[in-house]
Parts: C-alpha cells; sequence; structure tokens
C-alpha cells in the first residue's frame, strides 16, 4: 500500500486530505461539503481503491455537473484521479494533487 496522501486543493488554498475509504461531495450532509448553489446536496462520489491505490470520482446524477479536466463525466460511471488533475464540482474547481 502506497504512503502517498492525496489531497484536493480549492482555488483558495484549502487543502482537503483524501481519505482512503469512499466520500460523499456535496452541499448538505457529505464528507466534503460545498457551500454552492451549483452544488446539490450529494452531487459527487470519491472512492479509494485499496487494490490499484487510486481515487476515483463519480458524478451522481447531479444538475450540473462534475468536471475532470474541464471535460464533464458521465453519470454514475468512475474516473480515475491522476496527479495534477482539475476536478470541478458544479462550479467550484477543486485542484486534486498528490
Amino acid at each position: 500500500m502506497s504512503l502517498t496522501s492525496w489531497f484536493l486543493v480549492s482555488c483558495g488554498g484549502t487543502r482537503h486530505r483524501l481519505p482512503r475509504e469512499m466520500i460523499f461531495v456535496g452541499r448538505d450532509d457529505c464528507e466534503l461539503m460545498l457551500q454552492s448553489r451549483s452544488v446539490d446536496k450529494q452531487h459527487a462520489v470519491i472512492n479509494y481503491e485499496v487494490a490499484t491505490d487510486e481515487h476515483k470520482v463519480k458524478d451522481l446524477g447531479s444538475l450540473n455537473g462534475t468536471f475532470v479536466n474541464d471535460v464533464r463525466i458521465q453519470e454514475q460511471q468512475y474516473i480515475t484521479l491522476k496527479m495534477g488533475d482539475k476536478l470541478r464540482i458544479g462550479y467550484d474547481i477543486l485542484s486534486d494533487a498528490k
């Protein structure tokens, strides 16, 4: 297992450490809450896969979408995050850094 930690970094510089487990991202009752009207209550999920030591993001059918490197991902389909990827939840940009 890797000892590397992954972080999401907001445009304002706030770092959110990604745990090695599944987390929900949204506006309400989520492990990572974003205060934006463009973010659904439960917008996306980021899942950690132990076997591959990877974080994957999936949109949960949100209205304003989830984007990796400015490309909207299809809902209910996991996309593997790589170092330096730009993750956008609705209109809120988070950069993925390793």
